[in-house]
């Protein structure tokens, strides 16, 4: 099974990406770097395979001609690719995964510009300048060179010209000689080098598409090169998985060629619309390629995709105007959406809306491509990641669609693999549990379950509380040295990384923090819990998201630095957070945040790691149901408006002001109004009006709720040996939640049962 999926790979993926940083004062800072020393130094896991290179095609005109449709005057981009080993757990099992690079195909050589100027009569070539004459006095100064020519040209023009300086320096004017003007002879060096200039820029563009990760797409040329990092992976990958088919003893070696077999040997699974490209790409190359019959390409496109959908907020589902970059897709796309809406205008004849809202192309200033509604009618399989998320996609997204192919739409739990998301990043832990249960939970998570009589065992209790301390003191010294803030490892490690967004509702956790702060400037000699909250992750480009990331580190400059609160609480932006710095945060949290509007959190997987790594969790519905449902709610702590309530509020009108007038809220908000320790008192005022009167995603409705909650947190925080007792039941409740039974789902959607068959290592006698 392939699936396409490069927006879920590590920064080391890319050569550079883009990375939030914290802002210094009002600006937002956001730095291109490095994802990984191995981006510089070299992947020693990585191969690159140059001998599999392909040509990948974009912008160019089509042009129909007898033999076909041909995509003409195209723009090539070539495709290396790199294949990383994959081990199984333990299987003698070792799977690859081929990623790819985009490289320029402008072979050129320094030798091709080195810089010979062609002879005008009477100039002997390479030979002396000569007598100068009369255009004035030489440049003076440190820097004789032309301001145009320093940068332009790199180091070769630079050094002819100081030779061509020097060879003036004794004659004390710049001049003509009797053959070539020096001007002129740099002119010709320029026009000469120009190839060379053009070729390394060209170079560049191309070899931006596999060189940023996430470009900030607020402008054109962001959306372009977005959409040209989509086409480029289905393309490259679609070839890979076409050629590799005609090769195989499955394919098509036989004189008449056949893909009848195609969808029995191939599954392309579409995680999101980032690449429903794939489905006009595939029906291109069998129909404009391979000259197949565009039914019969259509059924094996169909039966070949399917989509795996990840939002249900409309605007994250992809609209993409491509007409310019990829014309021929375009009248694919065309063709498909007729098809499409020819067979819907039959089931209802005369419905113009129900044409409309089931429509691949979306009407408007310009023409837009809806790339999920293409994934669902290109797709045999369309499904969520949670069960609530799947049937919000049946009932509301995709309304329509499932009313017209109800067997298409499943729901398939997407989940987290216990090797890494436990055994890697919290030994500790592992070796806790393997001394109680064996080591059979690293390869059937389910097993967890056997803690479950443990519960009350006093020995194990001890024990998961000493492995919890021991990552909190790891983590703090790391946070100490990265972040100069010292914390109280004895504190509650609160964990808020969700990518920043409005309606996942950092706002809210802000909301809390500053009447926690209040409360504890209020009454200074109160007992308080100690509480340090850690918020990570970013999203380049997007306003309302850089002043959210703003507004937090203008919390934690004040909170971190005032006297009379202390250690008592403390609020850290994780900069830059990735995998790696994940597998470091999630052994140490205590209570893991997964709040947000109910029926639009759908798709992480965040809340399981913190779950299997012994951390409470604190959230609403949603995402959590499952969870929930597992542990018998008895290890969550659970608050706020289900999804009838929030549909009741839609319908009744959601008023901001209603709930402003709570007092601790209305403080909380006041203070952001203020500007909060900013030099700009209208700093977060973009913040405050939309929370006051365009937040659709209801914040402030929560708010009561929330701060009860995290009071029941605190409270039993403070009676340590109740609050392992919970973790431990927490961690024997997530063996549901491993990526073995989900991909086993997958399989077995595709008619493969998988095996536990181990194959002997290669140092194993045989028959």
């Amino acid at each position: 099974m392939t699936a396409i999926a490069p927006d879920r790979l590590e920064e080391s993926e890319y050569r550079d990406c883009l990375i939030e940083k914290a802002p210094q004062e009002t600006k937002q800072i956001t730095e291109r770097i490095c994802g990984d020393s191995q981006s510089r130094g070299g992947n020693p896991w990585e191969k690159a395979q140059p001998k599999y290179i392909l040509p990948v095609h974009c912008y160019g005109r089509v042009e129909d001609t007898p033999e076909g449709v041909r995509w003409l005057d195209t723009q090539v981009v070539l495709a290396m690719p790199y294949d990383t080993p994959v081990p199984g757990y333990k299987n003698n099992t070792v799977n690859t995964m081929r990623l790819w690079s985009a490289k320029s195909p402008n072979d050129f050589k320094l030798h091709d510009c080195s810089g010979q100027v062609p002879c005008e009569q009477g100039a002997s070539q390479g030979g002396p300048i000569g007598k100068a004459s009369a255009l004035g006095p030489r440049p003076s100064g440190k820097n004789k060179r032309p301001r145009a020519l320093q940068g332009a040209c790199g180091m070769l023009v630079l050094r002819l010209f100081s030779e061509a300086s020097a060879t003036l320096e004794h004659e004390g004017t710049w001049g003509i000689s009797e053959g070539v003007p020096v001007l002129t002879w740099l002119s010709l060096l320029l026009i000469n080098m120009g190839g060379y200039i053009k070729a390394v820029l060209d170079r560049n563009l191309t070899e931006n598409i596999s060189r940023v990760l996430y470009p900030n797409d607020n402008f054109f040329e962001g959306k372009e090169l977005r959409l040209k990092q989509e086409y480029f992976v289905v393309a490259a990958t679609l070839q890979d998985i076409i050629h590799r088919f005609k090769s195989s003893k499955f394919g098509c070696q036989d004189p008449v060629r056949t893909f009848e077999t195609f969808p029995d040997r191939v599954a392309i699974q579409l995680n999101d619309t980032h690449l429903a490209l794939a489905i006009p790409e595939l029906m291109r190359i069998l129909v404009d390629v391979e000259k197949v019959d565009w039914d019969k390409a259509w059924e094996i496109t169909k039966n070949t995709c399917a989509y795996t959908n990840h939002t249900v907020l409309l605007e994250a589902l992809e609209r993409w105007l491509f007409e310019k970059l990829l014309p021929q897709h375009l009248e694919i796309i065309y063709a498909i959406n007729q098809r499409h809406l020819d067979h819907v205008a039959a089931l209802f004849p005369g419905d113009v809306d129900h044409l409309r809202r089931m429509s691949v192309i979306e009407e408007g200033d310009c023409k837009q491509i809806n790339m999920a509604h293409l994934c669902v009618i290109g797709s045999h399989a369309i499904n969520g990641v949670v069960r609530i998320h799947s049937e919000i996609v049946k009932h509301s997204v995709f309304k329509d669609f499932y009313e017209l192919e109800t067997e298409k739409f499943q729901n398939k739990t997407n989940d987290i693999t216990p090797r890494r998301w436990l055994l890697l990043c919290n030994p500790g832990l592992a070796d806790t549990i393997v001394e109680k249960i064996g080591k059979g939970f690293l390869t059937d998570l389910s097993q967890q379950k056997k803690l479950l009589p443990l519960v009350n065992n006093k020995a194990l209790i001890r024990d998961v509380a000493k492995v919890k301390q021991e990552n909190k003191l790891q983590f703090s010294a790391f946070l100490e040295k990265e972040y100069k803030v010292r914390l109280k490892f004895s504190s509650t490690f609160e964990v808020h990384v969700k990518r920043t967004h409005e309606y996942k509702w950092q706002l809210l956790n802000f909301l809390l923090i500053l009447t926690l702060y209040n409360r504890e400037k209020k009454d200074p000699t109160k007992v308080f819990v100690p509480r340090t909250v850690m918020i990570g992750e970013a999203a380049p480009g997007y306003h309302m998201a850089k002043m959210i990331i703003k507004l937090v580190n203008s919390i934690g400059d004040v909170v971190n630095h005032d006297p009379i609160v202390g250690d008592k609480l403390k609020v850290i932006f994780l900069e830059n957070y990735r995998l790696s710095l994940a597998e470091k945060v999630i052994p140490a949290a205590d209570l893991s945040q997964q709040i947000s509007t109910v029926g639009t959190e759908v798709s992480g997987t965040g809340n399981r790691k913190f779950m299997l790594n012994g951390a409470l969790t604190i959230g609403n519905d949603g995402a959590n149901v499952e969870m929930a449902e597992e542990a018998r709610a008895k290890t969550l702590f659970i608050f706020g408006l289900q999804v009838e309530d929030i549909e009741a509020l839609d319908q009744k009108g959601y008023n901001a002001q209603e709930y402003y007038d709570c007092l601790p809220l209305r403080q909380a908000v006041d203070q952001i109004s203020c500007g909060f320790s900013t030099k700009e008192p209208d700093c977060f005022q973009d913040i405050v009006n939309m929370l006051m009167n365009q937040d659709r995603f209801k914040v402030f409705a929560d708010y009561e709720a929330y701060v009860a909650c995290q009071a029941q947190t605190d409270q039993l925080y403070q009676n340590p040996k109740e609050w392992t007792k919970k973790v431990i039941r927490n961690i024997a409740c997530s063996g549901k939640f491993s990526s073995d039974r989900t991909i086993m789902e997958y399989a077995r959607h595709l008619g493969v049962e998988p095996s536990d068959l181990q194959i002997p290592p290669p140092n194993f006698p045989r028959d």
